[in-house]
């Protein structure tokens, strides 16, 4: 199924189906118009060993968001717009610059409401010389259509599960419809990697296809990280990697507000969750040890990497 630029005339590319007019400069419910927008393109050491390694990711971070998450830790690309705009050309540009820095693969941090960018990027690299694997970074809130239209040219699909229930989603990131609509997607990256051939590991453990579902499993709602791990595994099994993170931390309207999310994830929390994904089975999963806390894995939105020479021709 094919995506074009025509796409953003009407946007209805993520769930929110919003019919923004992009094209004629309008922003979308993800912030966006059609003009692509970067914050940041640099190595990337703090995701799961398969995707990191020692020799880091090379991740490309987007502005924009369709989610509206009060705990939200990239605030200033997903709500702010921070970022600088570039052009396909210079974004197929960026994936060979780190491939040249030894980047393990190409991470696109939340990038599927610039699908049509993505589309003609990845293949724009590939004849220029890029052999990385494509990874694609994503909160989950994707469109079926979207994930099956860009599955063609992504290898690694890095996605959250956040909720099981439709009113904690509703409350803390104004998507009532995240479970259904996360569950359909992880449904297409799933039937994308089986058509692929399944998961694949270099012999370095780097993961060349497969999915990663990370869930950050939230102060005082064990209950429904329970429940996200049962429909994961009752969709995916041990096809998936399983990554429970640790890492919430409370930002300003957060503390705020009070209650739960006001403080920091507890010991015995966290503990009963990974003991629950051991007890359903997951064979492949990581977890995060000591006092993590999110701003150390935030890096600074300030434009590296994102400007330099465009790439002028596919032989180039």
């Amino acid at each position: 199924m094919a995506i074009g630029s025509a796409a953003y005339q009407a946007c209805e590319l993520c769930p929110r189906r919003c019919q923004a007019k992009r094209t004629a400069g309008a922003v979308g419910a993800c912030g966006a118009s059609s003009k692509l927008r970067v914050a940041r393109s640099a190595l990337h050491f703090w995701e799961e060993p398969p995707i990191s390694g020692e020799r880091g990711s090379g991740a490309i971070f987007f502005s924009g968001c369709p989610l509206r998450c009060v705990f939200c830790q990239n605030h200033q690309i997903s709500h702010g717009g921070r970022g600088l705009e570039v052009s396909t050309m210079r974004l197929a540009q960026m994936m060979l610059e780190l491939q040249d820095q030894g980047a393990l693969n190409i991470n696109l941090v939340t990038p599927l409401h610039f699908a049509p960018h993505i589309l003609e990027a990845v293949p724009l690299a590939r004849s220029a010389g890029l052999k990385l694997p494509i990874v694609c970074n994503t909160s989950g809130y994707e469109r079926e259509r979207t994930v099956r239209a860009v599955a063609p040219v992504v290898d690694v699909w890095l996605t959250d599960f956040k909720y099981a229930s439709s009113a904690l989603a509703g409350s803390l990131s104004a998507a009532a419809n995240y479970p259904q609509v996360a569950r359909r997607a992880l449904v297409a990256m799933l039937c994308s990697l089986r058509e692929k051939g399944g998961a694949s590991l270099a012999d370095d453990g780097a993961m060349q296809r497969g999915i990663i579902v990370r869930h950050l499993v939230l102060p005082g709602h064990v209950e429904d990280s329970l429940d996200v791990l049962d429909l994961v595994w009752e969709l995916c099994g041990n096809e998936v990697d399983l990554s429970v993170m640790n890492q919430y931390t409370p930002n300003e309207t957060c503390r705020q507000k009070g209650g739960d999310l006001a403080r920091g994830l507890s010991e015995d929390e966290y503990e009963t969750v990974l003991d629950y994904a051991d007890a359903l089975g997951f064979e492949r999963m990581w977890w995060q040890q000591g006092g993590t806390v999110s701003e150390s894995f935030v890096p600074a939105f300030d434009a590296t990497g994102v400007e330099g020479p465009e790439l002028c021709t596919a032989g180039a």
